[in-house]
Formats: C-alpha cells, structure tokens, sequence
C-alpha cells in the first residue's frame, strides 16, 4: 500500500516550515518502509494533506471519490497566524473556522506536539487529533568542526569573534524585533538572521526595523540547508524568540547540529525542552540577553550532550515508526500479522495429525 503525499501549492510553502515537513513525510515513510507517491495509483491506501489552500480541498474529493483515507496535517493554527503578514489579525478569527473547516475534513489530524494538539482539540475539532514530531534528519544535520569552520571563513570571522543566529520568515511573530534588540546589547558579537519574506506582505514597522538594524547585523536571506547546516554547526548561539510555533523545525535542527540554543518561554516546549537541560529559555530582553551572555562566556553549563539526544529522539526513522503505528491504528494501513506462537503451532498440528491423542 502507498501513501500519496499531495504536493499541490508546494512551491507557496517551499521555504517554510511547512515546506519542509512535507520534505520530512516523505523520508520518514522511506525508511520506514512504507512507500510514498506524488500521485494517485491503485494500491494508494490514503492521502496527506499538509496545506490549508484551497485545491487541497481537490485532493480530499478526490480521495473520498475513491473510497480512500484523508489524513490531515494541522501545521497551522490561528495563534500562529497572528502577527505574521499584513492584516493577519484581522483576518486571525477567519482564518480558525477555515482550518476547523479543513481539517475536519481529515480521516485523522496530525500535528507536531502535545501543545498544538490541544489547541486543535479546543477548536471542536471531532476527528481523533495525534500529536507527531515533524522529526529532524539527524544524519544529515549533525556537529562539524570542518563547518564550523567553513562558515568561520564565509563571514570573516576573527579568533574570538563570537556570532548569533536565527532562522525563520523576517516577521514580528518569529522574535525579529528581539533578536534586533539583542544585537543592540552585544555590539561585539555578529548576528544573522537567515530567512527571506516577501517584503509587500510584511508591515512598515518591520520593514523599518530591517532599515535600522545594528550594524552587526546581517540578513543572508534564504539559504539552501547545506548553508544553513553550516551555520548551525558554525555558530556560537542559535536564539530563536518566536513568539508562537507548533513545534519548531529549525529548533530540531539547531539542537541536531549542537548549537547551544535559546528559546522564548512559551507553552509549546512544555513536555520535551526543559530550561537547563537540552535549552536556556527566557521571556523577555534581559534574559535573552542574560541567557545569550552566559552562554558565550561560558557562565552556563554546556547542554549539548542532552539537546543531541532529544534531537536523536526524534530522528526521521523515530517519528516514521510512530507514524506507521498511528497508520495502523486508524486503518490505514493494515495491521501487522501477529506470529503464532511455536506451542500453539505444535499443538495444532499434533491434534490434526493424532487425533484422539490430545
């Protein structure tokens, strides 16, 4: 049986998260065995919908004319809709019924973590609702000396020179302002945000933000992952101050590359990022400040050893396996054939054979 993984309106969300996560189904499936395709065939037992545009409404008729399972990603919800574009809040309670209406249409809904589940569930959604990590490629995105020090030499970085980076769409909701304000505190240490936004859906007070940023601040944009794998392995901190995420791919990443990494403490890395454990969390620009500080300095604990594990624990053939039982268990695909026990089997042929023995 074959899992199609809908691919229509990809090239929207090619350099997002979700983008991304659509990447991650298809290899996780890999190496879990189970095939994948981009196209209907006639051993395709259901379909992924990762998008909330409207042709993968298409995708969901088609998929209900053939007598087949819709399972639906819930990568979206309206507190990450928030502050993101232009007029997003506004459009924020619009934009919740029409995902409810979305995935509704789901057999099943998937979605990153426990927190993100929640707030599905709050939203009145009847299908049952699994929270699954999007997972990370952990034999691809892993520590380097050698791209450390690549990336040392892209950026012209001096012995000793310290360098902070974040990574996302160029908007308020991802922490651009508090990762710019950070820069003003730290004029010593180079800061790049890597991610691109198209700049007619961004507000005017980012695109000033972006005009007055500190001099050591650079926007490479949007990179391919080889670069960005390099950056993570490069770098001295990853801060990423998102205000709202349904998980956080790149935080996978960072933790995978074993950047030392600080987070804003917010309600998604409840249950699997502890504060001085895998991560540093803070709430506000003193401690992002304080956090980024002891890190470079060497005041804090050094916590990669526990961030490389959590990554492991949510590796692409981890979270395949995981996906495949939830398959399982909502009948997409069929259940594994339970072995026969050895005594059951000989007693069975013994009756048969001798009857009247046993």
């Amino acid at each position: 049986m074959r899992i199609y993984i809908y691919t229509g309106g990809e090239k929207l969300v090619s350099k997002s998260g979700v983008g991304q996560a659509i990447r991650h189904q298809q290899e996780m499936l890999r190496r879990a065995g189970v095939d994948t395709t981009e196209h209907w065939t006639a051993d395709t037992a259901a379909v992924h919908v990762n998008t909330v545009l409207p042709d993968s409404l298409l995708a969901v008729l088609a998929a209900r004319i053939r007598g087949r399972k819709v399972v639906y990603y819930g990568h979206s919800t309206m507190e990450d809709f928030r502050s993101s574009f232009k007029g997003s809040d506004l459009l924020a309670p619009l934009f919740c019924k029409w995902i409810k209406f979305c995935y509704g249409l789901g057999d099943v809904v998937l979605t990153p973590t426990e927190y993100s589940r929640k707030l599905l569930e709050s939203y009145g959604l009847k299908k049952p609702v699994y929270s699954i990590s999007n997972g990370v490629d952990t034999s691809f995105f892993a520590p380097s000396p050698e791209r450390r020090e690549a990336f040392r030499r892209r950026w012209g970085l001096r012995d000793g020179e310290r360098a902070v980076i974040s990574v996302g769409h160029t908007i308020a909701r991802k922490g651009l302002p508090e990762f710019l304000e950070l820069a003003r505190r730290m004029p010593e240490v180079r800061f790049l945000w890597y991610g691109w936004t198209d700049p007619r859906l961004l507000p005017q007070s980012i695109l000033d933000a972006m005009d007055q940023a500190p001099e050591n601040v650079v926007f490479p944009g949007f990179v391919d992952r080889e670069t960005l794998r390099e950056a993570y392995c490069g770098a001295d901190v990853f801060a990423f101050l998102s205000r709202e995420e349904t998980e956080g791919i790149v935080v996978l990443e960072a933790l995978a590359c074993g950047i030392p990494t600080v987070l804003r403490d917010i309600p998604v890395y409840d249950g699997w990022l502890e504060s001085g454990r895998e991560v540093y969390k803070a709430s506000d620009a003193d401690g992002f400040a304080a956090a980024v500080r002891g890190v470079l300095d060497g005041t804090l604990p050094d916590l990669r050893e526990a961030a490389l594990a959590k990554a492991h624990s949510r590796s692409l053939e981890t979270v395949g396996r995981r996906l495949q039982d939830i398959y399982r268990r909502e009948g997409v695909l069929p259940q594994e054939p339970q072995p026969v026990p050895a005594v059951s089997a000989l007693n069975l042929l013994s009756k048969n054979s001798f009857p009247g023995r046993m």
